[in-house]
């Protein structure tokens, strides 16, 4: 590991610039501990059906899910199924979207997804990553989360900004890239826990692992962890 001390201004990531050691053979120690201090995991975004799971996590990208759960807390109101959105007004949907933030391309997608679910998929979210993926703006992580969410399907591991920065600084994975992350950690975990995994490390992302300052003292794997001791040094010593 590099000797170099990291400036105090440098503080959204440089855990980065040093290089971590191969920690995948601690994962299930890893694991066991963070399960069981987030034991009662649940998804942040409100929905009831399979097309609300859809619309909210294609909503949520560059959002937070408080958010987005105040817009759909109205929206689910006034569109109910996928002729809804694939009928809208594309004006008035972006007008809904507003507060989600780029909001022109979430409704042009949203709208463009429900016209292809209507004429494609007889108005039912498709069940199949091949098929979500073809979607307007569905890429693996919404896929994965409609599947494992709405239809009980492991398919994958949701990767957002958390899953990647807490798996990297954990030593998990080596790679930035979403895909190549998600299928180092499918060879990591038992295929039950594909989703549970995703959520736990976003819960801790939020709470403990954060980007600017991590809270590495409170953290629960901290011993584990090949990054807590640049952040200690940094933060707490």
């Amino acid at each position: 590991m590099s000797e170099r001390k990291p400036e105090k201004s440098d503080v959204q990531d440089f855990v980065s610039e040093y290089e971590l050691p191969d920690n995948t053979h601690n994962f299930d120690r890893i694991w066991a501990l963070l399960k069981e201090e987030y034991p009662d995991v649940k998804p942040s975004l409100n929905y009831s059906n399979p097309l609300e799971l859809l619309v909210a996590t294609v909503l949520s990208a560059q959002s937070t899910d408080v958010q987005i759960n105040k817009v759909t807390e109205k929206l689910f109101k006034k569109y109910r199924t996928a002729v809804d959105y694939a009928s809208a007004d594309l004006r008035e949907l972006e007008n809904d979207l507003y507060s989600t933030g780029f909001y022109k391309t979430k409704a042009k997608n949203i709208k463009a997804a429900a016209q292809i679910i209507v004429e494609k998929y007889d108005g039912e979210v498709p069940k199949t990553m091949e098929e979500l993926i073809s979607l307007p703006g569905v890429g693996r992580k919404t896929a994965n989360i409609v599947l494992a969410r709405a239809f009980g399907i492991a398919e994958g591991i949701a990767v957002d900004t958390h899953v990647k920065r807490v798996s990297g600084r954990l030593g998990l994975t080596k790679n930035s890239d979403p895909g190549k992350i998600e299928k180092d950690l499918i060879l990591l975990a038992r295929k039950e826990d594909l989703d549970s995994i995703s959520m736990t490390l976003i819960y801790h992302g939020r709470k403990i692992c954060q980007a600017k300052k991590p809270k590495c003292p409170s953290c629960v794997v901290n011993q584990l962890c090949p990054s807590s001791v640049i952040f200690m040094n940094m933060y707490y010593l």
